[in-house]
């Protein structure tokens, strides 16, 4: 059976289940359904990609047998590097973006390299410069412009299309694009014929693995993806407005997540009589945040408090500790995250105190 039939399949089931509305394929966020090629997808020869390269160099008068033959020789590298190597002799920026993206200690691209960008250009050329060009960055986590690389070429072009399909779904996995990972895999399992089983075996992982994602966005495994792109761009040196908007949504689900705990210890402390002690069962005084008992010391003026009451709300609290980060010492940043995480699950506890580790490193504090 094909995967998009079992997909369909898996997807009508779970609607009849729960009987929701289907969506249609004009809401925003969905992807464009693509064209599918039934098995009919396969890596060319040498023969043909040599054959291809020469003809591409030639016609922008690049060609040159020594060097064309020395790279296409090389057998250490994956065929389609081979290829784009050979390519990026008729073109000095490909050349040096493909350097660049190979080289470790290279930082990353903020944009695509604008012949990738250039409908104009041949599509042979820049779809397999893409290839090699996207294989390299997804190597050093760089998914963003990995990703758009591919997805302004064509698979049908590449030399390997397994490869042009399996970097393609690793991309939009890691950057939580679920339906269109889905829809790369379906691809590289469905109508590429010679996809070698290092790729089918990783794709069907990353496969069972989407398909278990939850759909809340409140769902700890969710923020946690959140959170590890957001530390992933910072490793990066990559602040700027993206960054931003992810730890935005970061502190938005924190907000209810906490603002839910909150609820339901208020809950059950109403439920409750401890003989005038506090709902948790402690003396006046002791009682956790957003209870209406007098605290048995001032908080020290740095500390920003997570209490309830007449303290601020839970968002606002989490901006302004975010915001206030780096002029905290040690000591009061200690003391607030502690505050801050007092009454949630230890899941979640452990979740946020991760976040604001990588606040750490955004200020160059040392790690613990």
């Amino acid at each position: 059976m094909k995967l998009r039939m079992w997909i369909a399949g898996a997807a009508l089931a779970a609607s009849l289940a729960t009987m929701a509305p289907s969506a249609s394929a004009a809401e925003p966020g969905r992807p464009v359904t693509p064209t599918y090629t039934f098995s009919t997808l396969k890596a060319v020869s040498p023969e043909v990609a040599k054959a291809k390269v020469e003809a591409w160099l030639k016609s922008v008068d690049k060609y040159n047998e020594a060097a064309v033959t020395r790279l296409l020789n090389d057998e250490s590298k994956q065929l389609v590097d081979r290829v784009a190597d050979a390519l990026a002799l008729g073109h000095s920026e490909a050349e040096a973006a493909l350097a660049n993206a190979r080289k470790p200690e290279t930082p990353a691209p903020t944009e695509l390299p604008g012949f990738l960008k250039d409908a104009g250009l041949d599509s042979f050329f820049r779809t397999n410069v893409a290839v090699s060009y996207a294989k390299a960055l997804a190597s050093k986590r760089v998914y963003e412009e990995a990703l758009a690389a591919l997805a302004a070429t064509e698979g049908e072009k590449a030399v390997d299309p397994s490869t042009f399909y399996f970097y393609k779904a690793v991309t939009e996995q890691a950057l939580i694009k679920k339906p269109q990972s889905i829809g790369s895999i379906s691809r590289l399992l469905d109508d590429v014929i010679d996809t070698p089983d290092r790729y089918r075996v990783v794709a069907t992982q990353m496969l069972f693995e989407m398909l278990g994602w939850s759909d809340d966005p409140k769902e700890l495994a969710n923020i946690e993806k959140l959170m590890d792109n957001s530390a992933r761009r910072l490793d990066l040196a990559r602040g700027g407005d993206q960054t931003q908007d992810i730890q935005k949504k970061i502190l938005f689900r924190l907000d209810e997540v906490i603002k839910e705990a909150e609820n339901q210890q208020k809950g059950q402390g109403q439920g409750q009589s401890n003989g005038g002690n506090c709902p948790s069962g402690g003396k006046p005084g002791s009682g956790p945040p957003g209870s209406t008992t007098q605290p048995s010391q001032n908080a020290a003026d740095s500390v920003i408090m997570g209490g309830a009451g007449k303290g601020e709300a839970v968002e606002k609290r989490l901006k302004n500790l975010q915001d206030n980060w780096g002029s905290l010492p040690p000591d009061k940043r200690a003391e607030a995250v502690v505050e801050l995480t007092r009454d949630l699950p230890p899941q979640y506890e452990q979740m946020i105190k991760k976040y604001f580790e990588s606040l750490n490193r955004i200020n160059g504090f040392p790690e613990k």
